[in-house]
């Protein structure tokens, strides 16, 4: 079992940054690949950024050039730095973690865009 736990949600205006992060616990030597998803309300959950044990990355259209995927083996921990935020970013994000043949999800962190 993989445990994860995010965090760094918030409130946020447009324009501007904030970074989350995702702790990893348990089974974590069966880790492949991390990510971020997001659910907006109203809407299907969707692919934000993955990466994998060789840190190749993958970002949605929506994410690119403004988000950016990293991992710290150290602390097991995944981060998404994301800049010039959008209203359209407003959503439920969470962290997601594949490995093993299973697929675990962390509790999810709000993030709201607004002025």
């Amino acid at each position: 079992q993989v445990q994860l736990v995010e965090s760094g949600g918030g409130l946020v205006q447009p324009g501007g940054s904030l970074r989350l992060s995702c702790a990893a616990s348990g089974s974590i030597s069966s880790i492949a690949t991390m990510g971020w998803h997001r659910q907006a309300p109203g809407k299907a959950r969707e692919l934000v950024t993955v990466i994998n044990s060789s840190s190749r990355t993958t970002y949605a259209d929506s994410a690119k050039g403004r988000f950016t995927i990293s991992r710290d083996p150290a602390k097991n921990t995944v981060y998404l730095q994301m800049n010039s935020l959008k209203p359209e970013d407003t959503a439920v994000y969470y962290c997601y973690a594949f490995g093993g043949g299973k697929g675990y999800w962390g509790q999810g962190t709000q993030v709201t865009v607004s002025s």
